[in-house]
């Protein structure tokens, strides 16, 4: 079905959607224009339904004059469905195949692309730290949204949702008791500090910037799915590039190689676990 197909109202509303992610792009720089309609619909209607505002067409206006509001967007627009030790298998598969090889570096750096609010950062954390490799390791956790990131530094989290993560650490091979990371305080839990302090939260959008060079391994979960072919390319390329030879990609479950054109240059670590590793070819052979 064509747009020119559809009842008038959606293929208003659809245009509205559009002409709001445009204004957004030249108004403050962040590109949504290759996320998928469906997802940036729904994350639209989200706020516009919070706003109290009465069509898309007044909520573009807000946008443009309104930095808070825009911001309150902005952190709908990020991708934010996280967890500690979300998918317990990925965990293991991390623990068992991925940090033995790191261990054999030095220095290792790891960085999580699309942290959200860093669930998911302080559960590589944890697991570096088990390993013994946490005090040689620089943790790197980005996101586009400063709302997220700043809730990812805090480290704080609704005691409700402690159960669940303490059954995913579990399932998840975990060395120790969950409790040991976190202290309770009410209705919420804070991570301890010297996790929070081994992870460096910066800003970074993945449509836009550029190379976070010379990594060990990167994690990017579930984020690609959101994306249009085009914009899975760029970020493809920007992991091929910001990854040293022999490095892992760490995909999320609904995503591999295969979706791409990019299996050429990774070989298969752990196809279930979406674990990927850089291959060295002979222009890297001795680095």
């Amino acid at each position: 079905m064509t747009d020119t197909d559809l009842p008038l109202e959606v293929e208003i509303d659809r245009i509205e959607c559009d002409l709001l992610v445009e204004a957004i792009y030249r108004r403050y720089g962040y590109d949504f224009r290759d996320y998928t309609k469906a997802h940036l619909r729904r994350r639209l209607h989200h706020r516009l339904a919070l706003s109290g505002l009465s069509n898309m067409a007044e909520m573009l206006h807000r946008v443009l004059v309104d930095k808070e509001f825009f911001g309150a967007l902005l952190a709908d627009l990020s991708i934010n469905v996280t967890a500690m030790f979300r998918d317990p298998p990925f965990y293991r598969a991390v623990r068992h195949q991925v940090l033995p090889v790191l261990e054999t570096y030095p220095f290792i750096r790891i960085w999580h692309a699309g942290c959200a609010t860093g669930e998911e950062a302080y559960s590589m954390a944890i697991l570096l730290e088990e390993a013994g490799l946490a005090k040689r390791t620089q943790l790197y956790a980005t996101d586009m949204s400063q709302v997220a990131l700043d809730a990812a530094r805090e480290g704080i989290y609704p005691i409700d949702e402690i159960k669940a993560y303490t059954s995913n650490y579990q399932q998840a091979d975990g060395q120790a008791s969950f409790s040991d990371y976190y202290t309770a305080k009410y209705e919420s839990v804070m991570m301890n500090k010297r996790l929070r302090e081994r992870i460096i939260f910066a800003q970074h959008n993945l449509t836009s910037d550029g190379v976070f060079g010379e990594m060990h391994a990167i994690v990017c979960r579930n984020v690609l799915i959101y994306f249009t072919k085009r914009l899975q390319n760029r970020v493809m390329q920007l992991f091929a590039d910001s990854l040293r030879p022999g490095g892992f990609l760490l995909l999320g479950s609904k995503e591999n190689l295969a979706m791409g054109e990019w299996g050429h240059l990774f070989e298969v670590v752990d196809e279930e676990a979406r674990i990927y590793k850089k291959k060295i070819t002979l222009e890297h052979e001795g680095q």
